[in-house]
């Protein structure tokens, strides 16, 4: 391959040695780091350089050599041109083996810590399982209609096209494409960027940006539309405070979480179409009998929950213990998660809201002694929480992650600085056939 600065067409033979942290094959081309798309580990491919830069460059597949023994089929037929997936074309476990290497070498490089012991990995169904994101949508005049979909993988400006999602909660899954022609129908076809899409157990909504007003005729189309398919829907003239529900008058959103204990009633959350809740209502599950083993909540226990949302974790807990308090930055969310606690009958949690990327140890709760911590942070991490606590009181911690790289630079303040021992860890497959590695983490105080 030419060393030039141009972009070569002329497709070169790539010796795929590595797995990069987002999905795509790693080649040494003249001594050069080549990431091709569609690649995977041990295969031999002829690529066509898509970007070069300065230290590395990009390339995608366009003939696979000799082929991974575990390279499969992508179920999805819009796989490789849309962004929403990168990992289908791997089976299953090497998947979430590819997601616990990830986590393994942050660990080691970024954090100099090694758990005691790796947790199993927690997967669930893998497809079906989206029941949250955002569809972009594009008139295209060339094209004659409306786009609706995922960014392009290799050109984030563009939308794919497509008619089923695979991943996609299966109430809305196969009828992406019906959005597309319902929004070419309509007058504002111009003026409508996205649908966020939200999943209860029992109902979906969708939300509609509009930058315009929309018509009698266009509010009666998305009508029509939610009444054929049993879609509440939502519209968004402005910021996130603006949206609200078109039809029906009151829609309600909820979900619950089931107590893998007998002795403990379920918790039922009800939500906005716009609140954070986990992505995948099957791992979300999983991952709270998880943190719920892992942090062995006891009846004398008062617990902090940091970042606490709608009370995810906050409330399934407050179930077991005799104390527990949630901090949240948002304060939308924080209304509803002490509304959630009230709508439960659960009397002894309470909630907070505060910028915990900002200095909180002057605040009541962060002054008081706390048996046990739960942190479950943005992909920012609680570096900055980690500065005032956990408090000589706290002997465990329960750290859920979605960013392995924070979860690492965290974990060795808590080792290094605060004299907690790394107990255990391991990968959560929030997102199948995707890059993007969940995981959960134990922490307990040297005796």
């Amino acid at each position: 391959m030419s060393r030039s600065n141009s972009v070569s067409p002329t497709p070169f033979e790539a010796h795929i040695t590595d797995l990069g942290h987002d999905g795509r094959g790693v080649a040494r081309i003249d001594g050069k780091t080549v990431f091709v798309s569609g690649a995977l580990l041990g295969e031999r491919v002829m690529a066509k350089l898509r970007k070069r830069h300065r230290h590395f460059d990009e390339a995608d597949t366009v003939e696979v050599i000799t082929a991974s023994p575990h390279r499969v089929e992508p179920k999805c037929r819009h796989f490789a041109q849309c962004s929403g997936c990168s990992l289908q074309h791997l089976d299953a476990p090497s998947q979430i083996a590819a997601k616990q290497r990830v986590l393994a070498e942050n660990f080691e490089r970024i954090g100099k810590v090694t758990p005691q012991a790796w947790l199993p990995p927690l997967t669930a169904e893998p497809w079906g399982y989206r029941r949250k994101g955002r569809l972009s949508v594009r008139n295209v005049a060339k094209k004659g209609r409306v786009l609706v979909g995922f960014r392009e993988e290799q050109n984030p400006r563009f939308v794919t096209e497509i008619r089923q999602c695979e991943v996609m909660h299966p109430a809305l899954g196969p009828k992406v494409g019906l959005l597309a022609d319902l929004l070419g129908t309509m007058d504002a076809a111009d003026e409508i960027p996205q649908i966020e899409f939200a999943a209860g157990d029992e109902l979906m909504a969708l939300v509609f940006r509009h930058m315009q007003p929309l018509s009698e005729r266009d509010q009666a189309a998305l009508i029509a539309f939610g009444q054929q398919h049993g879609f509440a829907i939502y519209l968004q003239p402005g910021g996130t405070s603006s949206v609200h529900p078109l039809w029906p008058e009151s829609p309600r959103l909820a979900f619950t979480i089931a107590s893998d204990d007998a002795r403990y009633a379920d918790v039922e959350l009800e939500f906005q179409p716009l609140d954070f809740v986990q992505v995948n209502a099957g791992m979300n599950q999983l991952m709270m009998a998880r943190a719920m083993e892992l942090l062995d909540p006891q009846p004398t226990d008062r617990v902090l929950d940091l970042f606490c949302g709608l009370g995810n974790f906050t409330l399934p807990i407050a179930r077991r213990v005799a104390e527990v308090v949630g901090v949240e930055g948002e304060h939308g969310l924080v209304e509803r998660a002490a509304q959630n606690a009230a709508h439960n009958g659960i009397a002894n949690a309470r909630f907070h809201v505060a910028n915990l990327f900002e200095d909180q140890r002057a605040t009541e709760w962060a002054r008081q002694p706390w048996d046990k911590l739960l942190l479950d942070p943005p992909r920012a991490g609680a570096d900055k929480v980690l500065e005032y606590l956990p408090h000589k009181a706290t002997r465990r911690i329960v750290y859920v992650s979605c960013h392995p790289a924070s979860l690492a630079r965290d974990a060795g303040i808590l080792v290094n600085r605060h004299g907690f021992r790394l107990v255990s860890a391991g990968v959560m497959d929030m997102f199948p056939h995707t890059s993007h590695v969940e995981s959960i983490a134990l922490f307990e105080r040297h005796p």
